[in-house]
């Protein structure tokens, strides 16, 4: 959920764009279309002056390059490189039928931009009719190539194939850029040719500083090409095609079957690659993870010195299997102390959200004791507040523990494990809010019973509910916000059974990694790959016609054991300590390396700090006390700094929590004196009463 917004997302791939091409618009991934098809139907039937809502390809939220007719042209001519493109009419059926496979293709070639390009072109606008008679296009859905670097105006080669199926679409595609010459090929399209055997001892004796994988596969075979494009924007790894014709060639090398990776290593060593499956997805996805391996496109920037920023030089080594309880209590100390806190107070559906989000943490959030601790006192001292106003600094001050409760704290200090970036700007906070999410709708399912007493049980959609409600309210990227929205608008109310809540979060943050794919806010060294990648797990993952598809029973099985209590790991997490002396104040430095020494604690090694017996305070208060109480908090905005300056200077430290617990009492002991005095006099009329009764 990295910052982004629609105009970054339209912005132009790298190529020779000439003359109009600055309108051609890429955006990221294919999203699924919003409409029910019979009202899609009816849309395109109304034709492009329905306000544009025919349209079947838009710029911004599909993978497809959009063309029109001031962009068409300088996009094909000269270019470097190839394009496929699409000529349809957003009122003709069978293109809107198509579309979603059209979508799919574009998002999963989306690394051959470089070399080849899917586009569209809707000839049912007004202002693209000349263009379309220009291109000589009588029917619909009409598909040309266009060879990169052609200089004359032409129309086009119309596509060859059996069938319009994506695996068909993308292996033309292919065939395509190998009969361009010498001369006129993309020069980022690698060689698609295959290496004899010659040459690969060649690369052996001489693998010149980086990874070359070699595919061996049937001469048939598109396997090693299509993993060849897939490599394009990365570098450091070089993808060679060799045929299985020489069968003793491949038995010296240890190749038994096909297709086969024999991978050799920078450093002159090589062996056979060991995947899950033989498919291209896995072997893409296992190249583009090995080390020093990143796009080309997005080269870090120069790290400043350590005594300018010692944190960016601190990288702690993790298992991307593993569940990081650094990364939480990170995200949760980012949660309520800063991106809250922007919020000087809350009332109405920002407070209420604010009560069901914490009721959902304190019920479901499987870190350790103290913060489990914390989560469940913020959760009842806020049930407890009859009021539609509350200052947010009176939640920071029980968050930061003022008030010395003992057996709570949330360590100040941010620790990015497994969400930590190649740099401090990438990752952290979004990736451990996705974590967060994840592990709630996975501990939801687990524990069915936790939510009992909330007014969330027996509801499916209760955790995703509440963190819908959030991002909308408070996550600082408001365009993610708004994305997330979108999402939750389209399918939500699908969602009927606590499994169908983990994967409709999954089958999302997939969907919001194929957007972002590329974008700047992509960290080089952690792509965005569909996931679980198939090295973590390889059930999960099937081919269905060619194309990577996935097995959602696995998937749910390892999203449980994922993000399950018995997988996450204290390593790296903060020390407690002493959970009775509270957390440092907001504002302190993040963790540097003037900091205290990093103290691993193991897996749940934390265990041993149990809660203490002493209960966190529960406010039972009278009708008088909550109001008290509520004017109390709603004159603390006004008057906060001058109680602060007046706190400060009488040296007593309290906190606008222990004043407001003051008020409390002090106006419940006045209650129960004026209790007591009424009591006594009413007792003692009537000792008087009796006593002149026994006289007469």
């Amino acid at each position: 959920m990295a910052a982004t917004g629609t105009a970054a997302l339209t912005a132009h791939s790298p190529g020779a764009l000439a003359g109009t091409a600055s309108r051609v618009r890429r955006p990221p991934p294919a999203r699924p279309a919003r409409l029910p098809p019979l009202l899609v139907l009816l849309a395109a039937a109304a034709g492009p002056g329905a306000g544009g809502a025919a349209r079947l390809y838009r710029a911004g939220e599909d993978a497809v390059w959009v063309l029109d007719s001031g962009s068409v042209r300088g996009a094909t001519a000269n270019s470097s490189a190839a394009w496929l493109v699409q000529f349809y009419s957003s009122w003709c059926g069978h293109c809107i039928g198509y579309a979603p496979t059209w979508r799919a293709l574009a998002g999963d070639v989306r690394d051959w931009a470089a070399a080849i390009r899917v586009a569209a072109l809707d000839c049912a606008e007004e202002k693209n009719h000349e263009v379309c008679r220009a291109y000589d296009i009588h029917f619909y859905p009409t598909f040309r190539y266009f060879k990169a670097f052609t200089k004359d105006f032409t129309i086009g080669e119309n596509f060859k194939g059996p069938d319009r199926e994506l695996q068909t679409v993308r292996q033309t595609m292919i065939d395509f850029l190998q009969n361009h010459t010498d001369g006129n090929r993309p020069p980022a399209c690698p060689s698609l040719d295959p290496i004899r055997p010659s040459d690969i001892l060649s690369l052996i004796d001489n693998p010149g500083g980086r990874y070359v994988a070699v595919l061996f596969e049937g001469n048939s075979s598109y396997v090693g090409r299509e993993v060849a494009l897939d490599l394009i924007p990365y570098e450091n790894v070089v993808v060679k095609r060799a045929l299985n014709s020489d069968r003793a060639f491949l038995g010296q090398l240890g190749v038994s079957s096909v297709p086969s990776c024999y991978l050799i290593y920078p450093n002159g060593s090589h062996g056979l690659v060991t995947v899950g499956k033989p498919l291209r997805s896995f072997f893409s996805s296992y190249l583009k993870s090995l080390p020093d391996v990143r796009k080309k496109s997005l080269s870090l920037p120069e790290k400043p010195s350590k005594e300018e920023n010692p944190e960016a030089a601190v990288w702690r080594e993790f298992d991307r299997s593993k569940l990081y309880t650094a990364d939480l209590e990170s995200g949760l100390h980012q949660l309520l102390r800063v991106e809250l806190a922007a919020h000087k107070s809350l009332a109405g559906a920002e407070l209420q959200t604010l009560k069901d989000f914490v009721t959902v943490l304190a019920k479901l959030f499987p870190g350790r004791p103290p913060v489990r601790k914390l989560l469940e006192t913020l959760q009842e001292w806020l049930a407890t507040l009859p009021l539609d106003r509350i200052p947010y600094n009176a939640v920071l001050d029980l968050v930061n523990n003022k008030m010395r409760i003992s057996g709570i704290l949330l360590a100040s200090r941010i620790k990015w494990v497994g969400c930590q970036g190649s740099w401090p700007e990438l990752r952290g906070y979004p990736c451990a809010l996705w974590k967060l999410f994840h592990t709630l709708t996975v501990q939801a399912g687990a524990h069915p019973k936790a939510l009992d007493g909330t007014g969330f049980e027996d509801d499916p959609q209760a955790v995703l509910q509440t963190i819908r409600r959030y991002v909308h309210l408070f996550f600082g990227c408001k365009e993610c916000g708004k994305h997330f929205e979108e999402m939750a608008k389209e399918s939500l109310d699908s969602v009927k059974t606590r499994d169908q809540a983990i994967l409709w979060l999954w089958k999302k943050h997939n969907l919001v990694n194929s957007r972002l794919a590329g974008h700047p806010s992509e960290d080089p060294k952690f792509p965005k790959l569909p996931w679980p990648t198939p090295d973590l797990c390889p059930d999960c993952h099937e081919e269905i016609k060619g194309l990577n598809s996935w097995n959602e029973g696995q998937v749910l099985l390892f999203l449980k054991q994922h993000y399950s209590s018995h997988n996450l790991v204290d390593m790296y997490a903060a020390d407690l300590g002493d959970a009775g002396e509270g957390a440092p104040a907001r504002g302190e430095e993040r963790e540097g390396g003037h900091a205290s020494p990093e103290q691993p604690l193991g897996e749940r090694g934390a265990e041993s700090l149990r809660p203490p017996s002493v209960q966190p305070p529960r406010l039972h208060l009278s009708e008088g006390s909550h109001q008290g109480l509520a004017a109390k908090l709603e004159s603390l905005s006004a008057a906060e700094s001058r109680a602060e300056a007046a706190a400060a200077f009488l040296g007593m430290g309290f906190s606008s929590l222990d004043m407001s617990l003051c008020v409390v009492l002090y106006v419940a002991s006045s209650l129960f004196l004026m209790v007591m005095y009424f009591f006594f006099r009413v007792r003692s009329k009537r000792w008087k009463v009796r006593h002149h009764h026994l006289s007469v």
